[in-house]
């Protein structure tokens, strides 16, 4: 099911008659430039800002930050497409069976898979961190928050484009999309549900999990667990599901993402049991705090050095006259004085 992208969205049930009709082309110049593309940026720039902030309490820089995406927000955008393009492969085909490369290539028009998007930011994550000698499990604990920041805000953009949304609903809260000029539907608004899981994730990983991470990999462990399970929720109310090719279970076919997610969901719930309840981690592997130690140390060998030279102080001090000689020109200065009388 298709909804118009030149109708206008409404939620009856919240706001009445009222209706908003963006236009997917936010600059019509050339090709055009849409917000589908505007809003994907601002989420980008948003989740850089935040991993940045929060980088030092890592252990890592904001270079390390910057040095990885430079790799990672391009090949992203190529895993994200082609994961979507794989599952919709016939959307992409000429009438002929040939593939629409001028099709596949649109991303402006949608069609990009958050999972494509995991997979290969993994990929690079795990690659930049051998390359510089750094702990893949810290790189992806500061990741993940940027990766939620990104998703609720990038959600948004599936809302201009009136795609992503649900099954046909009564809820107050539902949304109204036009499929033609005269017929409209009213549907679960899933693409507010999952910015919400999101931000509520978000919340969750800096205020809480951060702040008592036990290992290096706990954010990532609890991003997988919480994101898999709001995910499998949203997929279910889905129309607009990628479906893994033609294979079914129970009777029904499967959502490629919801059965992702649930994997995903059962894995990450195993490693923190796992990390938390039988293996012990010992505070100083973290790498924030092996970073502070070597940072500690190299302050005290500073300091160290910058005292040695006054320690000698005291030894070239040794040549001063010994006592005795002091003792024995005293009486002379006094005999002076008894010659030469009192100066009144």
């Amino acid at each position: 099911m298709t909804a118009l992208k030149d109708m206008p969205i409404s939620f009856p049930g919240l706001f009445g008659d009222w209706e908003f009709n963006p236009d997917p082309i936010a600059i019509h110049i050339g090709h055009g430039i849409y917000w589908y593309g505007i809003i994907l940026a601002i989420a980008m720039l948003a989740g850089l800002l935040l991993c940045m902030k929060q980088a030092k309490r890592f252990g890592l820089t904001e270079d390390n930050v910057l040095d990885m995406i430079l790799w990672a927000v391009p090949c992203c955008i190529v895993g994200s497409r082609i994961y979507y393009v794989i599952f919709y492969l016939d959307l992409f085909r000429n009438a002929d069976g040939s593939l629409d490369w001028g099709r596949i290539v649109a991303i402006w028009d949608g069609g990009l898979a958050i999972y494509g998007t995991v997979i290969v930011g993994i990929l690079v994550a795990f690659i930049y961190t051998r390359v510089k000698k750094l702990k893949f499990g810290a790189m992806t604990d500061l990741c993940v928050m940027g990766l939620l920041l990104g998703q609720c805000i990038g959600r948004w953009a599936n809302f201009i484009n009136r795609e992503a949304f649900g099954a046909e609903t009564t809820l107050p809260w539902r949304m109204r999309l036009w499929t033609s000029a005269t017929q409209y539907i009213e549907v679960h608004p899933t693409f507010f549900y999952e910015s919400l899981w999101n931000l509520i994730g978000l919340l969750l990983i800096l205020f809480v999990v951060s702040k008592g991470r036990r290992f290096d990999g706990e954010n990532t462990c609890f991003y997988f667990l919480w994101y898999g399970l709001g995910r499998a929720w949203v997929e279910g109310l889905r129309t607009d599901s990628l479906y893994l090719f033609d294979w079914t279970f129970l009777g029904q076919p499967i959502r490629v993402s919801q059965a992702l997610s649930v994997l995903l969901a059962v894995a990450a719930a195993a490693l923190l049991f796992y990390n938390i309840k039988i293996k012990k981690h010992d505070a100083a592997d973290l790498l924030v705090n092996q970073v502070a130690l070597a940072a500690a140390a190299e302050d005290a060998a500073q300091t160290g050095e910058s005292v040695e030279p006054a320690a000698e102080a005291p030894a070239q001090q040794e040549t001063v006259p010994a006592p005795e000689s002091a003792a024995a020109q005293a009486p002379e200065e006094t005999k002076g004085e008894a010659d030469h009388g009192d100066p009144h």
